[in-house]
C-alpha cells in the first residue's frame, strides 16, 4: 500500500504539493491488545449479525498471481532444483498482483505445491518405503497444545495402519515475518507415514494409499475435536496443507519473495521437483489466516466461484443421497472398501468419523478444491474432475465442430453437476499431472510458454522468470474462455485444450447414451384458449398480487414487445417491509451482484456462454459416470406453457421413460386462519418426501384452482415459500437428487419473480395465470387499435405469450448476469439474494443460508398480507388494484418521496419558478426570475418527509445525544458543512447541458464535490469563467444563466465507467478526483444506458460514438475482473495524475464490508457507498425494484469492516442514495459518512418536476432532454441549487446545536448517538417485529477513538485525509525516469523537435507512459503536442503498457506485453514486436494480452503476433492490425480500424456500432461461425477504397513489424485480398469502404498521421512509398 509504506502527496487548498514519506503501520482493530467494547444506543442481547453469512461473502473474498513450471526430462526421477526456482522467481515477480496485512509487511499469502523432494527426505525413506506419506501441519506455538495434537495424529495414523516414521520440524526464518504473520505463526511440521501392509501390493499409481491418507486426513480434526484440542485464540491454528505420496505444500501469510526466506527448504538444493505450482494471494481481509494461503491442497485459484452457497447446497443433497451401507466407515485401508467410501458413501454427514467435505465457513477455493479432491480420489482423472466443475461454453462453440465426443461430455456432466461458476484460472495437480483451465468467459489472464528443454511455463502474466532466454522458447500461448492445458508428469507429454479434452471425452460413449435415455422438452406453442372467464382471471390476479400498473406497465411491454419495462429516476417507493400496501414475498428479495472482486457478465454481447437450460428427474452419482446418468427430462427454457406440462406429465408413462410425476397443491382453506399456513407447510414438505421416496422424479407444487368457487374458499401458500421449504426439507431427507421441482403459479409474472423461484430451488415454472393474462391483455379492444395503428408490433396470441417468455428469459440471463453466473443450473439454489424484513421462522424454513439482518415477518404474518391481496379486503371485487408501486399515484397509491409536490414545495423554498426559462421571459425579468429564498417554506419541506409515511431504513432511527445541546452560534459553519456535499454522478447525455453545467457550477460554488458521470466532459469547462457580464450571461456558456466570475463548470470528480466514454489523457488530468464506477445504484451489475434519440451530435462527439446510436456500457469493466485488477485501474490512474485522489463507486448489498477493505488495499482515496434506490436516467424496471439494498446497511458495515481491519484512516466514505435532508446527512455521518452525495433531489433543486421521462427524452423542463425546444424550457441557475444547499446545511448546524456538538466532524462514525425508534416501528403493523439493534451494535464505538479521521504521515503527523492521495510505488519508476529525462522535458516544455530514448522494461513495470503522458497532457491537452517522443523498450512489459498514449509519443516494446496494452490510447502510436532472438513463429503465438486497446480513441497500434480476448474492446478511433485475436474482438466498438491477419475467436463484433473490422480466413468460411451478426454485417471486400485502405494498414504493419504474416500476404495480394472478410455496422454503410455508390473522396488509413490530405487516399488512387514512409511518421 503505498500510501503508507512509501510516500504520499500532500496537497494544500492552493493545490500545491510535496513528497513526504511516511510509515504509517495500524494494527487491525480485530487483533488489537485492547479491543474497543461496544457500548451504544444500539443494544442487543445477541451478537451483531452485521457480518453473519458465507465467509466467502461476508469476511474474506480474494484474487491473486497464479502459474506453474513444469519439466519432467530435467534431474531425473527426482526432477531438478532449478524448476523450484523458477517457480519461486515466477512467484516474485507476480508480488503486485498480491495484498499485504494491516501492517503494511504480512503478505495475504503465498505459496508453492510440488513433488515431494525425495532427495531431501531421504531419512525417511528406505527400500521398502521409497515414498512414504508425507504430511505438512501448522500447528500451535505452545508446546503443550502441540504435543497433544501430535499424539492424536500418531494415534490416527497407528488406528488406520499406517507405519509412523517420525517426526520433521520445517526449518523457518520467523524474523522474515511481518508483525501480523508473526503473531500468529503456526509451529510449522512434517510428520512421515508407511503405507499398510494390506497396500503392498497397490497398483503403480499409488491411488489405494492416497485414498487412504486422504481419509485419515479428514479423520484428523474429528479425533481432535473429541479429545478437546480445539482452541479459539491467535495460537488454536490446526491445519494440514497436504498429506500426500505424491505432492506437498509450502505455505504462509507472506509476501513472494519472503517465502523461501521463511521455509529455508525451498533454497536448500537438495529440493528438487518435476513441477512447482505458485499462488500470490490478495485478500480483501487484512488480518488473513495462515491456512487460507494457497495453493490449496490440489488446485491454485485465482478467482471468485459465484454459485458458492447453491453449488455447496448440491453437494450436501448429492453427499445425503448416497448409501452408506454399501461400505464400512471403520476401515480406512482396504482398497475396494476405500474406493466404495469416496464414490458410494456420505462422507458430509459423518461427523464422528469424517470432517465435512464442504462447509461455508470455509473459503470457496478451499470448497472447490474439496470437492475436486474428492472427485479425483474417485474415478475422475484431474483434467476430467475441472472440466465436469467448470465447464467450457459448448453449445454451438465453433472450435469443438469437429469434436462432437467434447460437447457430448459436457452435454452429460451439465446433466449431472451444476457449474461452479465464477471467474478462475484453476492450476491443478494431483502428482500425475499438472495443468490449468481457464473459466468459460476467460476472465483471468492465462499464458504459457514451451522450452525447447521440454519446460511449460504457465503464468497469470508473461515475462514472470526474466532470465528466460528467449531463444529457447518454441511456442507462446495463452488459454482462452474455457480451455485447457494438461502435462502427464510420467511421460511429459504436453497436450493442449482439444488434445486432453478428447481423450477424456473419448472414455464413454456419452452421446449414445444420451441418445437412448434423455428426453427432451423443446419450445412448443402456446394455446390460446382461456383458462377462466374475466371476472374470473381479475379475481384470481387480485389474491396473487397483481395490480394495474403490472398489466398496463410489465406484460404489454413484455407481451407486445418482447423486453422488460424500461424506466427512470429510481426507486423512491418504502423498502417493501416498511410498505403499509401488502407486497408479494418475492419483494422481500434484493438480487447480489458483481462488483470488484468479480464481474458481471454481458448477457447482451456475450450471451453465447450462457444458458438457461434445466433438467427433470433423478440424478446419478457424479463419482461413478454410468449410462443411468443421461436418464434426464432436459428443458430448453425453465419457463413452461400448459403443452410443455403435458409433455412432462406424459413422459410419466412407462413407454415414454416413466418419469413418474406428482402434483402437489399449495393451497389450504381461508377458514384455518393465518396459523394455518404452518400446518399446510408442513404437510406439503411431508407429501413431497413421501412421494419422492416412492419414485417421484417431479414434483409440481401448484396453486392452480379449476374456478371460482375454489378461489373464494382458499388462500396459498406463496410460492417461493414453499418452492424454498420443499428444496431444504428434502435436501435434509437425502432425496433431493433424486427429483426436479416444478413450481405452477398465478403469482409469478416478472422477472424477479421467476430469479427467486429458480434461486431457491425450482427447477422449472410454469406461469399460468401470466400466460392467462397476457391472452386477457391481447383480447383488450384498445390492445387490438394499438396494433393495427401500429404503435405495437402485431401478434398473435401465441406470440404475444412467447414474446413474454423471450423477455423472462432475456430478464433471466440479466439477473444471472449481474452476480456474473452463466447458467441458470448454477443459479438454481444457490440463493443469491438479501431479505429484507423477514423473520427467523421464514428464513430457518424457507430460506437457510440466505442473509436477513433486522428480522421481520414470520409466515403468520406472511399469510396474513397474502391475504390482503384479496379483492374482498380492497373492496375491489371485480377489478384490480393500483398499488402505484412504479408510478405515484397522488392519495390512493404507494407512497413515493419524490414527487411533483415535492418539487413544487422545494421550488417555493428555493426561490424557483419552473415558468421562466429561455423559452419564456428569463431575459426580462429581475435576477432572472430567482425570488428570495424562504426558510420557512423549506421548513415546510422538510416537515412533509419528516411525516411522511415509513420509506427508508433510516425512518426507523431517532438521535439520543450525550450531552446538552448548545446555541447555534457555536456549531461550525454552513460553509464548512457544505464543503462534503457532492453530486451524484449524472453523466451529460442523461442529463442536457443546461442541467450538467448548472449543478456543477453550484457545487463548485460552495466548495464541494460535482461529478461529471460518465461521458466525458467539454474541454471548454476546464477553465474558470472571465467574461460574464452583469446580467450573468457569459458567451462561453451562452444556455446559461446567474453566472459569476470566478465560477468554473468542471467538474471536480471526473467518472470512468466501463464504456470509457469521454476518457481521454486531457478529462483524465483536469479532474481533481477520478472516480472508477464499479456499480450504479439504480443497475448494479449493468451497464450503463443512454438511448439513441438522447445522443445528439454534441454528445456524441464527447462520446466518440455516432449520433443517433444507442449507447449501452459493457456491465463490467473489461480492465477489472478481481480485486487485483481495481488495483491496476487505481495504478493506471494515479500514473497518468498524480494529483488526484480515486474513488470507487460501490453499491450498498451484504458483503460490501470485505470488497470496501479490499478496495481500500487496492489504493483507493475514497470509497462510495450508494444505495440501491439512486435515479436513473433509462434502467429496467426490475433492477431499479429488485437489485441494491438501502445505503444505512452499505454505509455502516463498509465503515466497521475498514475499521475492524485497520484501513479506515486510509480512505474517505462518500455516501449517497435518496439522500434529501439534514436529518438524513446527521444519520449518514454517524454511521460513517464523510462526504454525501445528492442526486435526484439535486435535480430537483435546478427545476426537476419529476414527470418521470428521463428515458424519453421528452423532459418538460429540459433536465433530461437533448432536445433543443425542450432544453430551452430549463428553469435553474447555479444559485437555486446553491439556496437548496444552504438549507440542508443550516438544518444539519440546528441538529448540531439541539444534540450539543460544534464540530461536523464530531458526529462520524458516532452510531451511539443514534437508536431504534419504538414510536416509528408502531406506525406500520409488518415492521413491529423487525429489530434493527442486532445488525447496527456492530458498528464499532469510536466515541473516543477519533484517529481514523486522519491519515498519519511521518509515523505519527496527523493530515486530513482529504488532503493526501496514494502514489504509485517502484512499479512506476520507469515512468518516472522517463518523465525525468532532460531531452523529454524540453520537448515537451517548447512543444516542438524530436527526442529518443530506450530502456529495459520487466512485467513489474506496469502502466508504463501513463505518467509521460499525464505531463504532455497537462501541458498541451489531448491535441496541442506538437513534438515527437520516440521511445523503444527492450523486455515483458507489465500491465496497461502504453496506457493513454497520445498524439506525439510513438513506443515500441521489443518483446512482449500482459493484459490492456494501449488502454485508452488517444493518438501516436505503439509497435509490438517479438524479441531479436525469439524462437517462436511470431504469428502463431501471443504477443500481448487481454483487452488491449480497450477505450482507445485514437492511435495506431501494431502487434507482430496474437492478442488476447476482447481486442479493441470499446474502441472508438485506433486503427489497429494484429496477427490473431481471441473471443470478443471488437466488441462495443464505435470507431476506428482493426485488421486481423490470423484467426480469431468467436463473437467477433458483438455490439459494435461503428468502425471498420477486416479479417483473414485462409479456412474458407471459418470465420463466418464467429461473428456475431445481432448488429454487424459481413462481406467480402468489394470496392476500391476499401481493398486500398486494407492493403495500406497491412503495408503499414509490414513497415513497422517486418512481419512475415503480413509480407506473405502483400507478396500474393490478388489471391490473398479474396480471403478476407470486411465486417462493419449499419452506420458506416454509407461510407467509401463499404459501398462504391458512397458518395466519399477521402479514406482514411491511419489515425496517427497529421491532419492533410497524406492521412486520405483518394478513392482509386494509391499512396507512393514515400507518402507512406511520410503517413506513417
Amino acid at each position: 500500500m503505498k500510501y503508507f509504506d512509501s510516500s504520499v502527496i500532500l496537497v494544500s487548498l492552493v493545490g500545491a504539493s510535496a513528497f513526504i514519506p511516511t510509515s504509517l503501520k495500524r494494527i487491525p482493530q480485530s487483533l488489537s491488545q485492547d479491543k474497543t467494547k461496544l457500548n451504544m444506543a444500539f443494544k442487543s442481547d445477541q451478537p451483531s449479525n452485521m457480518f453473519d453469512g458465507p465467509l466467502a461473502l461476508t469476511r474474506e473474498r480474494d484474487a491473486c498471481g497464479v502459474g506453474f513450471v513444469a519439466n519432467t526430462k530435467i534431474g531425473g526421477e527426482f526432477g531438478s532444483h532449478k524448476v523450484l526456482e523458477d517457480a519461486l522467481t515466477a512467484l516474485g515477480c507476480m508480488e503486485h498482483r498480491g495484498g499485504c496485512g494491516g501492517d503494511g509487511v504480512s503478505g495475504d499469502g503465498a505459496g508453492i505445491m510440488t513433488m515431494i523432494p525425495w532427495k531431501l527426505f531421504d531419512e525417511f525413506r528406505s527400500k521398502d518405503c521409497p515414498q512414504p506419506g508425507v504430511g505438512m501441519i501448522f500447528l500451535p506455538r505452545d508446546e503443550e497444545r502441540r504435543n497433544g495434537v501430535k499424539q492424536v495424529i500418531e494415534d490416527v495414523c497407528k488406528e488406520n495402519e499406517l507405519g509412523f516414521l517420525g517426526w520433521r520440524k520445517v526449518p523457518v526464518d520467523p524474523s522474515v515475518l511481518g508483525e501480523l504473520a508473526l503473531a500468529v505463526v503456526p509451529s510449522v511440521w512434517q510428520f512421515f507415514v508407511k503405507a499398510p501392509s494390506r497396500l503392498d501390493k497397490d497398483d503403480d499409481a499409488r491411488d489405494g494409499f492416497e485414498r487412504t491418507l486422504y481419509l485419515v486426513r479428514r479423520r484428523f480434526d474429528v479425533e481432535r475435536a473429541e479429545r478437546g484440542l480445539v482452541w479459539d485464540d491467535d495460537d488454536g491454528e490446526v491445519y494440514i496443507p497436504s498429506f500426500s505420496s505424491r505432492t506437498i505444500v509450502y505455505k504462509g501469510m507472506v509476501q513472494s519473495c519472503v517465502l523461501p526466506k521463511f521455509y529455508k527448504d525451498l533454497t536448500n538444493p537438495l529440493y528438487t521437483t518435476k513441477f512447482g505450482i505458485y499462488h500470490r494471494r490478495f485478500s480483501t481481509n487484512t488480518s488473513p489466516r495462515w491456512p487460507l494461503a494457497q495453493p490449496m491442497r490440489c488446485l491454485g485459484h485465482n478467482g471468485e466461484i459465484n454459485t458458492l452457497l447453491g453449488n455447496v447446497n448440491w453437494i450436501k443433497a448429492r453427499e445425503a443421497a448416497k448409501d452408506n451401507a454399501v461400505c464400512r466407515l471403520d476401515d480406512l485401508v482396504d482398497f475396494e472398501n476405500t474406493d466404495n467410501i469416496v464414490t458410494q458413501c456420505n462422507t458430509q454427514d459423518i461427523p464422528s468419523i469424517l470432517e465435512p467435505l464442504v462447509d461455508l465457513g470455509r473459503s470457496d477455493s478451499a470448497n472447490l478444491d474439496s470437492v475436486f479432491d474428492l472427485m479425483c480420489k474417485s474415478r475422475h482423472r484431474a483434467p476430467c474432475a475441472l472440466m465436469a466443475l467448470v465447464p467450457t461454453a459448448y453449445r454451438d462453440s465453433p472450435d469443438l465442430k469437429n469434436n462432437p465426443e467434447i460437447t457430448d461430455f459436457y452435454k452429460f456432466h451439465g446433466g449431472l453437476l451444476e457449474a461452479w461458476d465464477g471467474p478462475a484460472l484453476l492450476i491443478y495437480s494431483d502428482g500425475k499431472s499438472i495443468g490449468a483451465s481457464l473459466d468459460r468467459n476467460g476472465l483471468r489472464p492465462a499464458r504459457y510458454s514451451i522450452a525447447n528443454d521440454g519446460s511449460v511455463y504457465m503464468m497469470s502474466e508473461t515475462g514472470v522468470i526474466p532470465t528466460l532466454d528467449e531463444s529457447t522458447i518454441i511456442e507462446k500461448g495463452r488459454l482462452g474462455p474455457g480451455q485447457m492445458i494438461n502435462v502427464d508428469l510420467i511421460t511429459g507429454e504436453f497436450k493442449d485444450n482439444i488434445a486432453i479434452k478428447s481423450e477424456i471425452a473419448s472414455r464413454h460413449p456419452y452421446g449414445e447414451w444420451m441418445e437412448k435415455q434423455r428426453k427432451d422438452i423443446t419450445k412448443m406453442e402456446f394455446t390460446e384458449e382461456r383458462m377462466y372467464l374475466d371476472n374470473t382471471t381479475t379475481f384470481a390476479q387480485s389474491t396473487f398480487g397483481w395490480g394495474l400498473e403490472d398489466i398496463g406497465m410489465q406484460i404489454a411491454d413484455m407481451a407486445g414487445g418482447g423486453k422488460e419495462t424500461t424506466y427512470s429516476m429510481g426507486d423512491d417507493a418504502p423498502v417493501s417491509c416498511l410498505s403499509t400496501k401488502p407486497q408479494p414475498v418475492y419483494n422481500y428479495f434484493k438480487q447480489r451482484f458483481a462488483q470488484v472482486t468479480n464481474p458481471p457478465i454481458d448477457p447482451l454481447r456475450e450471451g453465447v456462454v450462457m444458458s438457461l437450460a434445466m433438467t427433470l428427474g433423478k440424478k446419478e452419482s457424479i463419482y461413478q459416470v454410468s449410462e443411468k446418468g443421461a436418464r434426464l427430462i432436459h428443458l430448453e427454457s425453465p419457463v413452461l406453457n400448459s403443452n410443455e406440462m403435458e409433455k412432462i406429465v406424459d413422459y410419466a408413462k412407462e413407454e415414454n421413460g416413466g418419469f413418474k410425476n406428482v402434483k402437489l397443491s399449495t393451497r389450504y382453506s381461508l377458514s384455518d386462519g393465518p396459523e394455518g399456513i404452518r400446518a399446510a407447510l408442513d404437510k406439503l414438505c411431508d407429501d413431497s418426501v413421501e412421494e419422492v421416496k416412492n419414485g417421484a422424479e417431479v414434483l409440481i407444487l401448484t396453486d392452480m384452482v379449476e374456478g371460482q368457487e375454489e378461489l373464494d374458499e382458499t388462500t396459498y401458500i406463496p410460492p417461493l415459500v414453499a418452492v424454498g421449504a420443499v428444496h431444504h426439507r428434502l435436501i435434509e431427507e437425502g432425496v433431493r437428487m433424486d427429483t426436479g421441482i416444478i413450481v405452477e403459479t398465478g403469482s409469478a409474472w416478472s422477472t424477479h419473480h421467476f430469479a427467486t423461484l429458480v434461486g431457491f430451488g425450482a427447477n422449472a415454472v410454469h406461469p399460468y395465470l401470466a400466460l392467462e393474462t397476457v391472452k386477457q391483455w391481447h383480447s383488450q379492444s384498445k390492445v387490438q387499435k394499438l396494433m393495427k395503428a401500429g404503435k405495437i408490433g402485431k401478434a398473435t396470441v401465441s406470440e404475444a405469450q412467447e414474446n413474454f417468455r423471450k423477455a423472462i428469459e432475456a430478464g433471466l440471463l440479466k439477473i444471472l448476469s449481474k452476480i456474473g453466473i452463466s447458467l441458470l443450473t448454477s443459479y438454481s439454489g444457490a440463493q443469491i439474494f438479501e431479505a429484507i424484513g423477514l423473520g427467523e421462522e421464514t428464513m430457518n424454513i424457507s430460506f437457510k443460508g440466505t442473509t436477513s439482518r433486522i428480522a421481520g415477518l414470520d409466515l403468520e404474518d406472511i399469510a396474513r398480507e397474502t391475504v390482503m391481496m384479496r379483492p374482498e379486503a380492497l373492496e375491489a371485487k371485480m377489478k384490480l388494484q393500483n398499488y402505484g408501486f412504479y408510478k405515484p399515484l397522488p392519495k390512493k397509491g404507494e407512497y413515493h418521496a419524490n414527487s411533483g409536490a415535492l418539487a413544487k414545495m422545494l421550488h417555493e423554498a428555493i426561490g424557483l419558478d419552473k415558468t421562466i426559462s429561455a423559452a419564456s421571459n428569463r431575459d426580462e425579468v429581475e435576477n432572472d426570475g430567482v425570488k428570495p429564498k424562504n426558510f420557512a417554506n423549506y421548513e415546510i419541506f422538510r416537515k412533509s418527509l419528516e411525516v411522511a409515511p415509513l420509506a427508508n431504513i433510516r425512518d426507523l432511527l431517532d438521535f439520543e445525544s450525550d450531552r446538552e445541546s448548545i446555541d447555534i452560534s457555536e456549531v461550525e459553519s454552513a460553509s464548512a458543512i457544505m464543503s462534503r456535499f457532492c453530486t451524484g454522478a449524472m453523466s451529460l447525455g442523461a442529463l442536457s447541458r443546461e442541467a450538467h453545467e448548472t449543478l456543477a457550477i453550484a457545487v463548485n460554488r460552495v466548495g464541494g464535490k460535482s461529478n461529471s458521470g460518465e461521458g466525458g466532459e467539454d474541454v471548454v469547462r476546464g477553465l474558470p469563467l472571465t467574461d460574464v457580464d452583469e446580467r450573468g450571461r457569459s458567451p462561453t456558456f451562452p444556455h446559461l444563466a446567474g453566472l459569476k466570475n470566478g465560477d468554473s463548470a468542471n467538474s471536480f470528480v471526473h467518472q470512468i465507467a466501463s464504456g470509457r466514454f469521454g476518457v481521454t489523457p486531457e478529462f483524465l488530468v483536469t479532474g481533481k478526483q477520478l472516480e472508477i464506477k464499479m456499480a450504479q445504484g439504480a443497475k448494479p451489475g449493468e451497464g450503463g444506458q443512454l438511448p439513441g434519440p438522447k445522443v445528439s451530435e454534441y454528445i456524441a462527439g464527447l462520446r466518440a460514438s455516432k449520433q443517433g446510436v444507442t449507447l449501452i456500457s459493457p456491465p463490467p469493466h473489461h480492465d477489472i475482473y478481481s480485486i487485483e485488477d481495481l488495483a491496476q485501474l487505481i495504478h493506471d490512474l494515479h500514473a497518468i495524475n498524480e494529483m488526484a485522489g480515486v474513488s470507487v463507486k460501490l453499491v450498498s448489498s451484504v458483503g460490501i464490508g470485505t470488497v470496501a477493505c479490499g478496495v481500500a488495499k487496492a489504493d483507493a482515496d475514497v470509497i462510495q457507498i450508494s444505495g440501491g434506490d439512486g435515479g436513473t436516467g433509462a434502467s429496467p424496471l426490475s433492477s431499479i425494484k429488485y437489485a441494491g439494498c438501502p445505503w444505512e446497511f452499505g454505509l455502516a458495515e463498509a465503515h466497521s469492516a475498514l475499521y475492524n481491519n485497520g484501513l479506515r484512516d486510509r480512505v474517505v466514505i462518500r455516501v449517497d442514495g435518496g439522500i434529501r435532508t439534514g436529518r438524513d446527512i446527521a444519520i449518514a455521518a454517524m454511521m460513517g459518512g464523510e462526504e454525501f452525495g445528492f442526486g435526484t433531489i439535486a435535480m430537483i433543486a435546478e427545476g426537476c418536476v419529476m414527470a418521470r421521462v428521463c428515458h424519453l427524452n421528452t423532459c418538460p423542463v429540459g433536465v433530461t432532454s437533448q432536445k433543443e425546444n425542450l432544453r430551452k424550457r430549463f428553469p435553474g441557475t447555479p444559485e437555486h441549487v446553491v439556496n437548496f444547499f444552504e438549507f440542508v446545511a443550516e438544518e444539519v448546524r440546528n441538529l448540531m446545536a439541539h444534540l450539543g456538538y460544534k464540530r461536523f466532524e464530531d458526529l462520524i462514525g458516532r452510531a451511539d448517538l443514534l437508536k431504534q425508534s419504538e414510536e416509528q416501528k408502531d406506525r406500520v403493523m409488518k415492521t413491529k417485529k423487525m429489530d434493527l439493534n442486532r445488525f447496527f451494535s456492530g458498528i464499532p464505538n469510536v466515541k473516543e477513538d477519533r484517529s481514523f479521521l486522519r491519515a498519519k504521515i511521518h509515523g505519527d503527523v496527523e493530515v486530513m485525509k482529504e488532503e493526501i492521495v496514494h502514489i504509485n510505488g517502484f512499479s512506476s519508476n520507469l515512468d518516472r525516469d522517463m518523465c525525468a529525462e532532460k531531452n523529454i522535458q524540453k520537448v515537451i516544455k517548447e512543444n516542438k523537435g524530436e527526442t529518443n530514448a530506450q530502456y529495459k522494461i520487466i512485467n513489474t513495470d506496469r502502466s508504463t507512459c501513463a505518467m509521460l503522458v499525464g505531463d504532455i497532457a497537462r501541458a498541451h491537452g489531448n491535441k496541442r503536442f506538437r513534438g515527437r517522443i520516440n521511445v523503444v523498450f527492450n523486455g515483458s512489459a507489465g500491465q496497461a503498457f502504453g496506457a493513454f498514449v497520445l498524439p506525439g509519443l510513438y513506443v515500441r516494446l521489443q518483446g512482449e506485453g500482459n493484459d490492456y496494452v494501449g488502454k485508452g490510447m488517444h493518438g501516436g502510436e505503439i509497435v509490438v514486436v517479438p524479441d531479436a532472438n525469439a524462437g517462436f513463429v511470431p504469428a502463431d503465438s501471443s504477443i500481448v494480452g487481454n483487452a488491449c486497446l480497450y477505450g482507445a480513441t485514437g492511435g495506431d497500434f501494431h502487434a507482430h503476433g496474437r492478442t488476447g480476448e476482447r481486442f479493441c474492446v470499446r474502441n472508438s478511433g485506433a486503427f489497429a492490425v494484429a496477427e490473431g485475436a481471441g473471443d470478443h474482438c471488437c466488441e462495443y466498438m464505435t470507431g476506428g480500424a482493426v485488421v486481423m491477419l490470423g484467426s480469431v475467436g468467436r463473437n467477433v463484433g458483438a455490439g459494435m456500432t461503428g468502425g471498420i473490422g477486416y479479417f483473414y480466413d485462409d479456412e474458407g468460411d471459418d470465420f463466418l461461425d464467429k461473428v456475431n451478426n445481432e448488429i454487424v454485417k459481413v462481406q467480402r471486400i468489394s470496392t476500391t477504397a476499401g481493398e486500398a485502405q486494407l492493403k495500406q494498414m497491412i503495408e503499414r504493419h509490414f513497415e513497422k513489424t517486418g512481419s512475415e504474416r503480413a509480407d506473405e500476404i502483400l507478396s500474393d495480394w490478388e489471391n490473398e485480398v479474396g480471403k478476407f472478410w470486411q465486417i462493419y455496422p449499419p452506420s458506416e454503410a454509407g461510407s467509401a469502404v463499404i459501398s462504391e455508390e458512397a458518395d466519399a473522396a477521402m479514406t482514411r488509413v491511419s489515425a496517427s498521421a497529421p491532419d492533410g490530405a497524406l492521412c486520405f487516399l483518394s478513392v482509386g488512387g494509391q499512396l507512393s512509398p514515400g507518402q507512406t514512409a511520410r503517413c506513417a511518421d
